[in-house]
């Protein structure tokens, strides 16, 4: 029987293993995980979990009794330190495990600030994982001062989280605005007042210099124009990287990640990849994306294509982010937008990226409607009347 070991127990990693037993593989299934706990969801950590609202039991992604039931062998707390891809084994734990066909869902792993900028700070930390949450959950007490590094979808919901907790918030984001790598302007402006309605001081267009310390730990910033922020404590929000060391040492092509074609498989035939921590073939270059429908249809996917369905993964790209009580929903990629037309029609809010007469994506505030109608027009590769769009008083069905 084939057996298939998958090293990575996120989003990607437990929707590929149930994906093999619902479509019926019998062959052994292996799934290592590097963390002590079963797979759970990451979005909440930043959000529901931190404010004390999403228990660790509604975090998991399957009940307790899911993994012994479809009779895939869970490793938690067991990294995999190398692949052989000659033996066909992974190393884990000291020990060799044998595999027919392999699966990566290493997902990403945060940036992290330099040690030479602080970055080994006590009081400095980085927003990824359970045991990030966990470690800085006692550090958002009220009144106390939170330095944030980075205008991110990870940075704003830190900030949207500390600031409802009572906590003096400074966001320092390096580039001219936030949400620079990942929004239009005009979302960014709508987000900038938001959080600065809530008492959120950002600081655009300056870098970091330097975390400051007190008795080794953090105790404030210096940027580049010499100015000087205090802090009690620092969440470092400056973006991912694919987790790719792994491949890359067993081998395996890389490009912005573990290089797959089509379909999920990488430069060895006998491996696969998918999630965070995979580049797949798109609009003739690469493309890898952060998010969890990309894990869990990627991951879904390539199970199929690796029981012989043989069909190429088309992501559907859409995102979301909470803040504060806003939930931002998004359709599409907005790359190459050469406009964008506003819809406001308080208390919703969205904004359509278009490229030429092209509809690429949407950024829908609190207009899960805006958000729904534009992304069954982007998967179905149709555009929208900005006219229509722009009108509040028009039914966006019209679009349909």
């Amino acid at each position: 029987m084939t057996r298939i070991v998958i090293v990575g127990a996120g989003q990607a990693g437990a929707a590929l293993a149930a994906k093999l037993r619902a479509l019926g593989h019998a062959g052994p299934v292996t799934l290592f995980g590097d963390e002590p706990v079963a797979p759970y969801q990451r979005p909440p950590l930043s959000k529901a979990y931190l404010l004390g609202e999403m228990g660790l039991d509604r975090l998991m992604l399957r009940g307790p009794d899911f993994w012994a039931e479809q009779d895939i062998a869970l490793h938690t707390a067991s990294p995999v330190t190398a692949i052989d891809p000659a033996a066909r084994v992974v190393i884990a734990g000291g020990q060799a495990h044998g595999w027919d066909m392999l699966a990566l869902t290493t997902g990403a792993r945060p940036r992290r600030l330099p040690a030479a900028m602080g970055g080994d700070l006590a009081g400095v930390y980085t927003m990824r994982s359970l045991s990030d949450a966990d470690a800085m959950a006692a550090e958002f007490r009220p009144g106390r001062r939170l330095l944030v590094i980075g205008g991110g979808y990870i940075g704003l919901e830190a900030a949207a989280v500390a600031a409802k907790k009572g906590l003096a918030v400074t966001l320092v984001e390096a580039a001219p605005r936030i949400l620079s790598r990942v929004a239009a302007a005009e979302t960014a402006d709508w987000f900038r007042s938001l959080h600065e309605g809530h008492g959120v001081r950002i600081i655009e267009g300056r870098a970091l210099v330097r975390l400051t310390e007190a008795g080794g730990r953090v105790a404030g910033a210096v940027l580049d124009d010499g100015a000087e922020v205090g802090c009690d404590f620092a969440i470092a929000g400056i973006g991912i990287a694919p987790d790719a060391a792994l491949a890359g040492a067993a081998g395996l092509a890389l490009d912005n990640g573990i290089a797959t074609d089509a379909f999920g498989r990488t430069s060895d035939p006998a491996i696969w990849a998918a999630g965070d921590c995979a580049s797949f073939p798109h609009a003739g270059g690469r493309l890898r994306l952060e998010s969890v429908p990309n894990a869990i249809d990627m991951g879904e996917a390539v199970a199929a294509n690796m029981l012989g369905a043989g069909k190429a993964y088309v992501p559907k790209p859409w995102f979301w982010s909470d803040q504060y009580d806003v939930k931002l929903q998004i359709a599409g990629l907005g790359t190459g937008a050469d406009r964008v037309v506003v819809r406001d029609a308080p208390p919703a809010r969205s904004h359509w990226y278009f490229a030429g007469d092209r509809l690429l994506a949407v950024d829908a505030m609190n207009d899960s409607r805006a958000f729904m109608i534009a992304r069954r027009l982007i998967d179905a590769g149709r555009s929208a009347d900005p006219a229509v769009v722009a009108d509040p008083s028009a039914d966006l069905k019209a679009l349909l």
